[in-house]
């Protein structure tokens, strides 16, 4: 049997009837993460801005056999975010995994950035994935049983850019502390921290990538294995390191980087 069989076996096993939300679901990680708990039997609730595309990757899931919806929301919007988990519940009666995924990517200065733009990637990157962690929480604490599961960025450990960094930054340190908020509780908390993975966001970097499956997998395997933090390459606890240990290292290797970038604008 092939590695990635064995590994879509696995997921399997974590996710078979289980009732997953993922937001971003439309294209990405998290069509790929989709998929994969699709693959192992979970019914999956995909949620993302873009209908279209949003439906097209669960008519895919269901083409292979597997169980999942599409439905449409934008989970800056409260509102938005209630009626998806209640929709949820209406239809499966619970919800067991929440993937918050959702994500915009951003590089724009900051000088040049509108306060409507940064609204709106501080409300798809970080407000969103709270609000929708607070939706869903008060069912799985009341069967005492649950998990979230957020994804994050290797920019939330290593700053890079100020406006996207920070989301990631706050979406990391929103999972660490409510994972201790919930001790006890059964309801997990893991956090994933990819690096830079062949998707749309990624799509002008000239370097080599994962695939998104890898992030997938790892998200599968955390359903019922939760761990407080995964890099994924593992290839980036190293620039991680060098982030943590040496900081001033880091501060020069982007000094003309960006005083060239703010030159250049």
């Amino acid at each position: 049997m092939s590695m990635t069989a064995e590994a879509a076996i696995e997921t399997g096993r974590q996710a078979t009837g289980q009732v997953v939300i993922v937001t971003g679901a439309s294209a990405g990680i998290g069509a790929a993460t989709a998929r994969e708990l699709a693959r192992g039997g979970a019914r999956v609730v995909m949620a993302a801005r873009r209908s279209a595309a949003l439906e097209e990757q669960a008519g895919l899931i269901r083409d292979q056999g597997g169980d999942a919806i599409a439905i449409t929301a934008d989970i800056s919007d409260a509102v938005q975010v209630e009626r998806l988990v209640e929709r949820t519940h209406d239809l499966f009666g619970k919800v067991d995994v929440l993937v918050n995924n959702a994500g915009i990517g951003w590089t724009k200065l900051l000088v040049r950035s509108s306060a409507a733009e940064i609204s709106e990637i501080v409300n798809i990157n970080l407000t969103g994935a709270i609000l929708m962690t607070r939706a869903v929480l008060p069912g799985m604490l009341e069967r005492n049983q649950g998990a979230i599961i957020n994804v994050a960025s290797v920019c939330g450990r290593v700053a890079v850019e100020p406006l996207y960094s920070a989301t990631k930054y706050g979406i990391r340190g929103f999972s660490l502390a409510l994972r201790r908020q919930l001790s006890g509780s059964n309801v997990s908390v893991s956090l994933v921290s990819p690096g830079n993975i062949r998707t749309e966001m990624t799509k002008d970097i000239d370097e080599p990538m994962a695939d998104p499956e890898i992030v997938a997998r790892t998200i599968g395997k955390l359903i019922s294995h939760p761990r407080r933090e995964v890099v994924v390459p593992r290839k980036h606890y190293a620039t991680v390191m060098l982030e943590q240990e040496l900081p001033g290292l880091a501060d020069f290797a982007y000094k003309l980087r960006h005083r060239n970038g703010l030159r250049a604008q």
